[in-house]
């Protein structure tokens, strides 16, 4: 086939190539296992190979196509699971050594919502232990490298998706995020993604054995990962099909009413106590020229206190993992986890008791303030980190190195503790790396963040184009 080779195109041409017979499932799913096959020994982004069931299973959707015709909107589209999330006799391990012999006994629900679309799942990709760091290691299956290089992190928790996708181990890959985990593996690898609001994905295990935490339940969220963003819009209006295991999903459809132009976004720079490194401004400032050459007007505020929230936030999470998940750490954690979440501990207080119901409570002032300003603006151009992509270990290196990973990460936490969705897009380069920006958006709207997010790709490009050209991958 002439042009680029079939692992390199986006879910959403490959969808029109298989529509139009040009290339068949079976063909677009072989060529990504090899693909995967050929990178995934040093980038270790996808720890349980399922390449051969998958290219049996294009073989079978071929036949379904030529008998009826497309199954779905994601038709032969290749796609990654992350390994915290089950898929029906795959073992759902989160990272940790004790969990290798977890099985799934049945698909979760974001898992069925897209293979339900057609999409063919080739691999299940790394995440750290219990999915609880900035960057992707563990016992189990070892470091997920960053396919620009070998210092950076690929991110976490969702490393191990961001790393395949970036690569080319598919054009989807899914990841979830409970404080910035489809994110901060964006931002370092110059993926595209946004995190959903609260109850616009489905989030359930059909191997868990108690119920998560209210605040997990509230903060946590299954999404997607992408090379290009027309792609996290494809899959996200499938993956957002109702599933009645989560009692927060709510039914709504994916593109809301249009706003009448132009649509207004609040703009900052702030970065409260952390120091802004310039590449970071850079990256600020040419997002916001994109936007306002594609016709939204941009104005700088001062949005409600992100510090405050970020910080409470945290340490409100903290007290309900020091009550509810804290023994697992212990009994099952490795050393180095264990060590972090001291540090996690003195870092961030956890509140505990009264004053944990009382920040609970708290938690719907900040949501109303920001509410209000999106009533006003509705979507805001934020920073995502202060700084840009981390050392891979950086967060391991002592409370020092937390606070430069994910203490700073007040903007990514921020979001998961009020519910908003919040998008990632890499607008600018810093030291031959991809530099990242987040758009914030009113609940469910996740389509006018992605409308945003465009803007700004269309103009500076996409990034895997650029790691694709440099011929490091």
């Amino acid at each position: 086939m002439a042009g680029k080779p079939i692992w390199q195109l986006s879910a959403s041409e490959l969808v029109e190539r298989l529509a139009e017979q040009q290339i068949s499932a079976e063909a677009a799913v072989t060529a990504t296992v090899d693909r995967m096959r050929a990178t995934n020994g040093h980038l270790n982004a996808v720890v349980d190979d399922l390449g051969d069931e998958a290219i049996e299973q294009a073989r079978t959707l071929d036949a379904t196509f030529n008998k009826s015709g497309l199954v779905g909107p994601l038709h032969g589209v290749p796609v990654t699971i992350k390994v915290n999330v089950d898929q029906k006799g795959k073992a759902t391990t989160n990272g940790v050594k004790a969990f290798a012999d977890v099985i799934a006994p049945d698909d979760a629900p974001f898992v069925k919502n897209l293979t339900n679309a057609g999409a063919i799942v080739i691999g299940r990709t790394n995440t750290p232990e219990f999915s609880f760091r900035a960057t992707t290691t563990n016992d189990l299956y070892g470091r997920t490298f960053n396919p620009w290089n070998d210092w950076a992190s690929s991110g976490g928790s969702s490393g191990g998706a961001s790393s395949a996708v970036m690569s080319g181990m598919g054009p989807i890959a899914h990841g979830n995020d409970i404080g910035g985990s489809l994110r901060f593996p964006s931002a370092a690898t110059g993926a595209v993604t946004v995190k959903p609001g609260l109850g616009r994905t489905p989030a359930w295990n059909p191997s868990q054995k108690a119920e998560r935490g209210m605040l997990a339940q509230l903060m946590s969220v299954q999404g997607i990962i992408c090379r290009e963003v027309r792609d996290v819009r494809l899959a996200m209006r499938s993956a957002i099909s109702y599933d009645p295991h989560d009692p927060w999903q709510a039914p709504v459809p994916f593109e809301g009413p249009a706003l009448e132009a132009p649509i207004r976004v609040a703009f900052t720079k702030n970065t409260y106590q952390f120091e802004t490194h310039p590449a970071v401004i850079k990256a600020l400032e040419t997002a916001r020229d994109c936007l306002i050459d594609a016709g939204y007007e941009v104005v700088e505020v001062e949005t409600p206190d992100i510090g405050e929230i970020g910080e409470a936030g945290y340490r409100a999470l903290m007290g309900e993992v020091n009550v509810l998940m804290l023994d697992d750490v212990r009994k099952y954690g490795s050393a180095e986890i264990n060590r972090m979440f001291d540090e996690y501990f003195e870092l961030f207080p956890p509140f505990e008791g009264d004053e944990l119901l009382r920040q609970m409570a708290r938690r719907s002032r900040y949501i109303r303030e920001w509410n209000l300003l999106l009533e006003r603006y509705p979507l805001v151009l934020t920073p995502f980190l202060p700084s840009p992509t981390y050392a891979w270990n950086r967060d391991a290196e002592g409370k020092d190195g937390i606070m430069d990973v994910l203490g700073c990460g007040i903007w990514s936490f921020a979001m998961n503790y009020m519910g908003f969705p919040a998008g990632i897009v890499s607008s600018s380069m810093h030291d031959e790396m991809p530099v990242s920006v987040q758009v914030v958006g009113r609940r469910f709207r996740e389509d006018m963040i992605l409308d945003a997010l465009e803007s700004v790709e269309t103009r500076v490009g996409v990034m895997a184009k650029k790691l694709f050209e440099r011929g490091s991958v």
